[in-house]
């Protein structure tokens, strides 16, 4: 018997069948757009809403040999102005002009570069070489204002060659136009805001449309501006440099942001016109090792703007870690040093003196400390910088690596090798002294040229370790005259002296003395000016660090090295090392032990049975030392200069000290006590820290 299916139950098999339908062609649409088409979906759905940034590395950490970190980071916020932000139907102006506003009520210092004054009556703005701030001014003028012609060069604008091509307020009369500035707007609103497109047109011209407003920004400031109508402006996170000392200001350097000229040298791939590189120190110098890897994000967004999500396309690498020679406790007392003996030399009157000092390890070149007075406080730098400009001590210059000074009697110590290596003296030898030199070679009918000593009255028979405890410039003239200025020169150059010592942060090369340089000058070189150069008078001429750098030669026993300040790189995380290593010596002199022996000996009796032995009765290590005292001319105070070693058997450290108008050299062995203190205390006190679970004896 035929049974039939109920219309209940039939109407419900064709709906189950109807949405099964449904169902599988929902399943193979979804499956269609998310698996065949998903790439083409996702991209186009990206494009639509999202659009990609760049995020800032952090720049490498630096530190000193002993891990002590003397420049970090710290993350700050940022405000950044972008007219793609802006709706149709916003004026880029009055956006502009907004977050003036609350900038101005909050205190905030936004970016404006325009050379221009910002208040009436308008004036050139001109730099520290008296011209117009160049490179983007001068493209702007040329390319989008028309208002200079392209055969002006750009290096040579000064504000007088402006000001009769457009004086300033005509300028900002044409800025206004360019930029349809409102008419009924007050001058500081238009100068504000003119100065702000000025900032966005530069940066059309070289290819970068990033536009940092602010820099290091409040939380409530932008809680402000998010929660405000301040379209156009966005909000990024940055660092900026933290420093943790206030020593070593001119070997750590300065960073700021990249200018033209840096920008058009260095690769396209890596830097953009809002970087920051180091512009000087050892920012400058290690830049390739402290800058990081910029990373990449997609930012998307809503209707309104509003940030929805963020997701990291690669992520920021930090720049590497970069371990210095220095040691700090060791920059600090040496800095201390230095400001405590021209604080005491300047009670005898208001005489304004400067000084530099370096210290070297013997063995490897490496700086200890590299110390310049007066110096700054680089987290204050910029606060700081137009008064510190114009103060006649000079902070800002480094006069450990660039001031030149005679090297006055430090120099014997090479004029002593050089004789001893040469044979033109022997150990045994005794020169009798007088009191004043004649020259021996004089033309008959000519006057006879003679030099008086120091010691009027002569020091009597004098060997070579005699004279160089009592600094006979008898026995030293004597020298020279014998070895002529040719071999002199050999052994001046091949310690190091008259050349650039190498260091990573550049340095002065100095003055050798001799025809070369004399020629160079116009003058003629007399037998007369090498018996003064060989007691570093005449033009010889040297920097501190070249100074100490030549006695780490003399004491190791003739390998010289190259002065540096890089001790070692490791990557941020410390998972692998980038550079460590010492390099080999530049060159090599040929010293034998028993000539090497005579002149530390002389520098050794100096400290303990001559002028300098009450001086060094507190020093906690036997040292050898020579002063020096050099003239500038009769009216001036002459620079005292200081070089001297340690342990006396197994020298460790070389010391060089310059201070200017310091009298004699004497005045500076304090200095150089208190410097040698800190550092072989420091050294003991290392020699007896205990491991874990020791008891103490």
């Amino acid at each position: 018997m035929n049974e039939t299916i109920p219309n209940s139950n039939r109407r419900l098999y064709v709906l189950g069948g109807f949405l099964l339908c449904i169902l599988i062609t929902y399943t193979c649409v979804m499956y269609d757009t998310q698996i065949n088409q998903g790439d083409y979906y996702r991209e186009q759905s990206v494009r639509t809403i999202t659009s990609t940034e760049t995020v800032e590395a952090s720049r490498g950490i630096l530190t000193d040999r002993n891990g002590q970190v003397l420049v970090s980071n710290r993350q700050t916020y940022a405000l950044t102005f972008d007219k793609s932000l802006l709706n149709e139907e916003d004026d880029e102006n009055e956006a502009i002009l907004r977050l003036i506003q609350l900038c101005r009520q909050r205190g905030v210092v936004w970016n404006d570069n325009l050379p221009v004054s910002k208040s009436a009556p308008y004036a050139y703005i001109v730099d520290a070489a008296g011209t117009v701030q160049r490179d983007r001014f001068s493209k702007f003028l040329q390319t989008s204002l028309k208002a200079l012609s392209t055969n002006v060069q750009k290096d040579n604008v000064t504000d007088a060659l402006l000001s009769s091509i457009i004086s300033p307020a005509d300028l900002m009369a044409q800025m206004r136009t360019f930029f349809t500035i409102p008419a009924d707007w007050s001058d500081a609103d238009a100068r504000a805001v003119v100065g702000v497109r000025y900032e966005l047109e530069v940066r059309k011209i070289i290819n970068t449309t990033a536009y940092v407003f602010a820099e290091d920004v409040d939380t409530e400031l932008i809680s402000l501006v998010k929660d405000g109508n301040y379209r156009g402006a966005k909000v990024s996170t940055s660092s900026v440099r933290e420093y943790n000392t206030a020593s070593a200001a001119h070997v750590l350097g300065t960073v700021g942001r990249i200018n033209e000229q840096e920008l058009a040298a260095a690769d396209p791939n890596i830097y953009n016109g809002e970087d920051w590189i180091g512009k000087s120190g050892v920012e400058l110098a290690f830049e390739d090792y402290l800058r990081g890897v910029d990373g990449k994000r997609l930012i998307s967004s809503n209707s309104e703007g509003k940030i929805t999500s963020e997701i990291y396309t690669t992520e920021p690498e930090p720049g590497n870690t970069v371990a210095l020679t220095l040691d700090l406790g060791l920059q600090e007392a040496t800095e201390q040093a230095l400001s405590d003996t021209i604080t005491n030399l300047n009670k005898d009157g208001n005489v304004t003196r400067g000084a530099g000092a370096a210290v070297i390890e013997v063995k490897t070149g490496e700086v200890l400390a590299l110390a310049s007075y007066p110096t700054f406080n680089l987290a204050t730098y910029s606060q700081d910088y137009a008064t510190l400009g114009s103060d006649p001590g000079k902070p800002y210059y480094n006069r450990a690596t660039q001031g030149r000074y005679a090297p006055g009697s430090t120099f014997k110590p090479c004029t002593a090798i050089a004789a001893l290596e040469s044979g033109v003296v022997t150990l045994t030898e005794q020169i009798r002294d007088t009191g004043r030199w004649y020259y021996p070679d004089m033309v008959a009918g000519t006057e006879p040229f003679s030099a008086w000593c120091w010691k009027r009255s002569g020091h009597g028979l004098q060997n070579v370790t005699q004279a160089i405890t009592n600094s006979c410039n008898y026995y030293f003239y004597t020298m020279g005259y014998r070895l002529g200025i040719d071999r002199l020169d050999q052994y001046a150059a091949a310690f190091g002296l008259g050349s650039k010592t190498g260091i990573e942060i550049g340095d002065d090369a100095g003055i050798l003395a001799g025809p070369a340089y004399s020629e160079s000058v116009g003058q003629t070189w007399y037998g007369g000016n090498t018996v003064m150069a060989a007691i570093g008078q005449s033009d010889n001429l040297f920097t501190p660090l070249q100074l100490a750098n030549y006695i780490a030669t003399l004491v190791n026993g003739g390998d010289h090295y190259a002065a540096h300040l890089l001790k070692s790189v490791k990557s941020y995380d410390n998972s692998s090392i980038v550079y460590t290593g010492v390099p080999d010596p530049l060159n090599t002199i040929d010293i034998k032990s028993q000539n090497l022996a005579a002149v530390k000996n002389g520098m050794h009796d100096l400290t303990t049975k001559g002028s300098l032995a009450s001086y060094f009765r507190s020093c906690v290590v036997e040292t050898g030392a020579k002063t020096g005292t050099a003239q500038i001319s009769k009216d001036i105070k002459n620079n005292g200069v200081f070089v001297c070693f340690a342990p006396f058997d197994e020298p460790e450290i070389a010391v060089a000290i310059v201070i200017e108008k310091g009298g004699s050299g004497a005045a500076l062995a304090t200095a150089a006590v208190d410097i040698l203190n800190a550092y072989f205390t420091k050294e003991e006190i290392g020699t007896v820290i205990v491991g874990e679970d020791q008891l103490l004896p």
